[in-house]
């Protein structure tokens, strides 16, 4: 019986991009070049503070996204997409469209 290579789980991508809030940030950070936090927790809705924050800190962890912080009184603090970052864009745009066939509605146009 061959050995199965690990590496190429689908459950290690969800790991980096997954849960309720990851892509919905990916998502709008390529909608624009820069993003600062209060704008994104306003776009975003109904999420915490901490959510937001820690949602923000692991997708900087994994290269997805730049933080800039600015010396400032109050800080300013602006985000943006990597180079890494925009190649979810693709899988973020394909789980909209599966959505939307589930769904039986017209596929997602998600503009970039």
């Amino acid at each position: 019986m061959p050995t199965e290579d690990t590496s190429y789980r689908p459950e290690l991508v969800l790991e980096k991009i997954g849960g309720k809030w990851k892509m919905p940030i990916l998502w709008r950070l390529s909608q624009k070049d820069v993003w600062r936090y209060g704008e994104l927790k306003r776009d975003l809705g109904n999420i915490s503070h901490k959510m937001l924050s820690q949602q923000l800190k692991e997708l900087e962890q994994t290269g997805l996204i730049t933080r800039t912080l600015y010396p400032v009184v109050p800080p300013k603090v602006e985000y943006q997409l990597t180079e890494r970052g925009k190649l979810t864009l693709p899988a973020i745009a394909a789980l909209c469209d599966l959505h939307a066939i589930l769904e039986d509605k017209p596929p997602c146009t998600l503009s970039q």
